[in-house]
């Protein structure tokens, strides 16, 4: 081999090198960018969150920080401690629910998958996980509420104006209507130039929510679901929503002071990230928030809710109450 062949081979085995060296950088960024996940856009250009989605995974997952965390913070609880603790809420669900069922095998358990819930509670802010104290005025308002049930002497169900909305078919109520529950957990988000629509399958409600900046309805104007005003902030949905009749409002809030502010981030090709503040001067000493992931689920659509239809559930306790009040007064 000659002289010139060996450099001109050295040469070469040094460009190659530095050029793999050079390039390796340039090779990870490309890998990274590919890896990074982009939201959709709408043909408009806005975010694109349309789907159908559910949160059933986060049935059983509960509102405050348990007190067994004191001290810990959401993200510190992952890997096998929340796995854990997810089976435990599975097999607790199954068995609260078997039982009044009479069935080992019900059609619901096909569905039911607890274990795949990701979070160990639902507060996120304040730090501590707990629901901020009650203002003097919403025990105030409480206490009232509870001196006239005493005074006006009827029982727990004297007539179907004794239940709540929720059994009556009305309404569940704004956020409790995206709360999990044992089932019926499906949701559809639609979106239209200027307008994004959130049905909603328990009690079969549908919000259309305007982003044209138009102002909020005048404060004589209430809803059981509010007056909700829309906007976006990057690829964020900001929903704000006042006007609340008070024998509908959350948590017993009061429905003039009311004011939700809801956040739809869509982190992943199959996932919308929902939170929720909850500020009411008049009922909470400050606000609060708590956050869940809600799952696109193409086989999950919103179906018929026919609650009045078969709403044997209120008939069933106005009949037993009748049953009662006669067993007492043959007693007599």
């Amino acid at each position: 081999m000659s002289h010139r062949f060996f450099l001109l081979l050295s040469a070469l085995a040094i460009v190659t090198a530095v050029s793999a060296q050079t390039a390796q950088p340039a090779v990870a960024a490309k890998a990274a960018a590919a890896k990074k996940w982009t939201a959709p856009r709408t043909p408009w250009g806005d975010p694109d969150l349309q789907g159908w989605f559910t949160n059933l995974q986060e049935d059983g997952t509960p509102l405050e920080r348990p007190d067994q965390f004191a001290g810990r913070q959401l993200e510190d609880i992952k890997g096998e401690e929340l796995a854990a603790i997810k089976r435990d809420v599975q097999k607790r669900t199954i068995t609260t629910f078997q039982g009044p069922l009479h069935a080992p095998e019900n059609w619901w358990q096909n569905d039911l998958n607890l274990v795949k819930g990701s979070q160990a509670w639902l507060i996120v802010d304040p730090p501590d996980g707990k629901i901020p104290a009650l203002t003097q005025e919403a025990k105030d308002r409480a206490a009232a509420r509870a001196a006239a049930r005493r005074a006006s002497g009827r029982g727990p169900a004297d007539s179907w104006e004794d239940l709540t909305l929720y059994d009556r078919c009305i309404t569940r109520g704004l956020p409790g209507s995206m709360m999990p529950v044992i089932y019926g957990n499906s949701y559809q988000i639609l979106q239209s130039p200027g307008f994004v629509s959130i049905r909603y399958e328990m009690v079969h409600e549908t919000r259309l929510i305007p982003l044209d900046g138009r102002p909020h309805a005048g404060s004589s104007i209430r809803s059981y679901m509010g007056d909700p005003r829309g906007h976006w902030e990057g690829d964020t949905l900001v929903v704000e929503t006042t006007n609340f009749r008070d024998d509908g409002t959350y948590r017993n809030a009061n429905g003039a002071t009311l004011r939700l502010t809801e956040r739809f981030t869509r982190i992943a090709p199959d996932k919308v990230k929902w939170s929720v503040t909850v500020e009411d001067p008049a009922t909470w000493t400050k606000p609060w928030t708590f956050s869940m992931p809600l799952t696109m689920d193409d086989s999950q659509p919103v179906l018929e809710y026919s609650c009045h239809e078969g709403n044997y559930g209120l008939r069933n306790i106005l009949s037993a109450a009748r049953a009662e009040e006669k067993k007492a007064a043959n007693a007599k």
